[in-house]
């Protein structure tokens, strides 16, 4: 059998793999990276808030906006990457393989960013699908390897910015042109020479297969955080057509909550430093209550808008004798999860639009919802919105 040659770089004469191409799908790559960290990492510090951090309680859409964001610059990026690897591909086999100390470096680096690039991808999107294939933590493997990803980038985009400002400024050359060569007269025959094969696309077909591409993906998956998008987006995860009109991530069952939930001897107790309050579900429904849509999103990039009847905070706080604006921690029923607790601060203590939620969208909470009661605020991620509560304890 005849050995099949190995392809030299100067054999890649398609106008796919041209500096431009490079240039312009790496700028639109860079910019989708760019939107996904710093609405991740605005994420995490939502999460995990240091003390210097402040996260507004209004407008009531900036998370359901930031985070899905997020998952949709990353969705974006998927293609985009695959297409700037196919237009550097040519480099694999670039002779010699290391030229230099600088050039050595200049790979190692190339290949520490296409690694945690494909992992945050890779691994975003199966977090997207609720599909964990691993034994780590999500989120915190997630972020830090997101520095990784991010760092990289800006090393590479400071390498390589000479060559990105000499592509997008200059004319195309002859092997990115759509330009058929000229015919040769007929009197003077072509000279005949050695074919050497070409792998490669027009730049042209190319670019627009790539955007194609994206705005595919974007759209598939983009109605799960927009709601004009929901009957076009086929591969939206999560639709409003789940129980009570909204998807539930955790059940009651999940988080053996399925008997204390729904226990007549249930008590919600309030801890201020007067002393402990408790409250039966016949006390919190004699309190004055208020209605508010408000969105629920979440971290994976769903989000739903629902109707929430409940208890405001800061009726709660006063009826307790405490001040509305201090920092509240929620404790559930659920003592299995991660996200079994979780801390309101004041900013959304004060808001009357940050509630104990007793009733969805016209209708007693349901159990997988959060019977007997829930928190749900404005502008706070899904995981921080605990249900079935127990205990308040203010700060």
């Amino acid at each position: 059998m005849e050995k099949l040659p190995i392809p030299r770089e100067e054999q890649f004469k398609g106008g796919a793999h041209g500096e431009r191409v490079t240039a312009r799908i790496g700028s639109l790559l860079g910019l989708a990276f760019l939107i996904c960290f710093v609405t991740g990492l605005l994420s995490h510090l939502i999460q995990h808030p240091p003390e210097w951090f402040f996260w507004p309680s209004r407008p009531v859409w900036l998370y359901r906006l930031t985070q899905g964001a997020h998952v949709i610059s990353g969705i974006a990026a998927i293609p985009l990457l695959l297409a700037k690897l196919w237009s550097v591909f040519p480099k694999l086999f670039e002779r010699p393989l290391v030229k230099s100390l600088p050039h050595a470096l200049e790979r190692v680096s190339i290949l520490v960013l296409s690694g945690s690039a494909f992992f945050e991808l890779s691994s975003g999107l199966l977090n997207v699908a609720q599909n964990y294939p691993w034994n780590f933590y999500f989120p915190e493997v997630h972020y830090a390897v997101a520095w990784v990803a991010i760092g990289s980038v800006v090393v590479h985009v400071a390498v390589k910015l000479p060559i990105v400002r000499r592509a997008l400024t200059r004319e195309a050359g002859p092997a990115e042109s759509e330009t058929k060569p000229a015919a040769q007269p007929e009197e003077q025959p072509a000279k005949k020479t050695e074919k050497k094969p070409v792998y490669g696309f027009t730049r042209r077909g190319f670019l627009r297969t790539t955007w194609i591409a994206t705005g595919v993906a974007v759209l598939s998956t983009a109605g799960a955080t927009v709601p004009w998008l929901k009957d076009v987006s086929g591969l939206s995860w999560k639709t409003d057509k789940g129980l009570q009109k909204l998807p539930v991530n955790r059940t009651a069952v999940a988080a053996r909550v399925t008997r204390t939930a729904v226990d007549p001897c249930w008590r919600l107790s309030v801890v201020t430093r007067g002393g402990t309050k408790q409250f039966t579900l016949a006390d919190l429904r004699a309190l004055p209550q208020v209605s508010a849509d408000l969105p629920i999103a979440c971290v994976e990039g769903w989000s739903e808008m629902a109707s929430w009847r409940g208890i405001s905070f800061p009726t709660l706080l006063r009826a307790v004798g405490a001040e509305p604006g201090a920092a509240v921690r929620v404790s559930s029923l659920d003592k299995t999860g991660l996200y079994g607790a979780s801390t309101l601060p004041g900013e959304h203590t004060a808001d009357d639009l940050t509630l104990l939620a007793l009733e969805l969208n016209g209708e007693v909470l349901d159990v997988d919802h959060g019977y007997p009661c829930r928190v749900i605020a404005p502008s706070r991620p899904g995981v921080l919105q605990t249900k079935w509560v127990e205990k308040l304890e203010v700060l």
